[in-house]
């Protein structure tokens, strides 16, 4: 089974995008041998990452942080692989998974030695897009279907960041979330990945004019969806994490299930408890083309029911 092949059947199997990118990673490697690699989730909207899966020199590990910050500086991939050169990366491929829905997330292969990436595997990374973009939007779409899990609610909580993304102080919350958002395989504090991403997008704006808008939607687990957002605080930087707000998970809906524009539409006026004669009249259609759009939503997200359909798009 060829690469290609492989992929598809992952995308196919209903994993967690956890799980999926790690069997991806497997069949990746089988094809194109690689000696590290980050693979990270974005947010569809401002294509700022999050939920990591990486393995790294140990080098670049110590300097997580600037590594991240960098990421956000320098979007040149020249540049990048130049400035990773200090940590002994010889080369490096990246490949984005995006479609007019939004951006899912990356995938970049490191080498620290050999021959570099040739053409072919260039191509053959490249021609997974398709693919592996339609996997990484489903799994996102399943999240809105899992069943809810006796989770302690999640407070809102503060990280504050100094100009280099190191961790002054934190709520008690905060800390929370973060170890659900990226839970360490060991007894030791979790890595703050998704403040760390936002804080630098937020620097690289600010010192560089860079155009990222610093803020992310990140899975927490089941059917929940937190936001993360950086902004200024005096010197520091503060990163806010708090429960999605129902017009952020209603966007992520609709994209995650393919939506089209006038669709979308209908579900905000529906989130917004508007009955299909009241849709129709705002939108200033005919009450049965109102009734298929709703009918069209349904499907599309593979909702029973109205109740149904407004529940996973709370929340609720």
């Amino acid at each position: 089974m060829d690469l290609i092949a492989r992929a598809e059947q992952h995308c196919r199997a209903g994993l967690s995008d956890r799980l999926l990118r790690q069997r991806l990673l497997e069949a990746v490697a089988s094809s194109i041998p690689y000696d590290a690699h980050v693979f990270a989730l974005t947010d569809p909207v401002t294509g700022v990452g999050s939920s990591p899966h990486a393995t790294v020199p140990p080098e670049a590990m110590a300097q997580l942080r600037e590594v991240i910050r960098q990421r956000y500086l320098d979007p040149d991939p020249d540049e990048w692989r130049g400035w990773l050169r200090r940590f002994e990366v010889t080369d490096v491929v990246r490949v984005s998974f995006a479609d007019r829905y939004g951006a899912w997330g990356w995938l970049e292969l490191w080498r620290t030695g050999g021959a570099p990436f040739g053409p072919r595997e260039r191509a053959a990374l490249d021609a997974l897009r398709p693919a592996v973009t339609t996997g990484l939007r489903a799994a996102a779409a399943r999240t809105f279907v899992d069943p809810r899990e006796d989770l302690v609610p999640l407070e809102p909580g503060i990280v504050l960041l100094d100009s280099d993304l190191q961790v002054r102080s934190q709520t008690d919350a905060a800390a929370e979330a973060l170890l659900r958002l990226l839970p360490p395989e060991e007894p030791v504090p979790p890595v703050p990945a998704a403040a760390y991403n936002v804080g630098a997008a937020l620097l690289a704006r600010e010192e560089a004019d860079r155009p990222w808008e610093p803020s992310a939607r990140v899975h927490l687990g089941a059917n929940r969806w937190v936001s993360v957002r950086a902004a200024r605080l005096g010197a520091d930087v503060a990163v806010s994490i708090g429960p999605a707000t129902g017009a952020e998970r209603t966007d992520l809906l609709a994209r995650v299930h393919g939506l089209s524009p006038r669709e979308t539409e209908v579900l905000g006026l529906a989130v917004h408890g508007l009955d299909t004669r009241s849709i129709a009249e705002r939108l200033v259609i005919a009450p049965t083309t109102a009734e298929d759009h709703l009918r069209a939503l349904l499907a599309k997200t593979g909702s029973a029911s109205r109740q149904v359909l407004m529940s996973r798009a709370l929340g609720v």
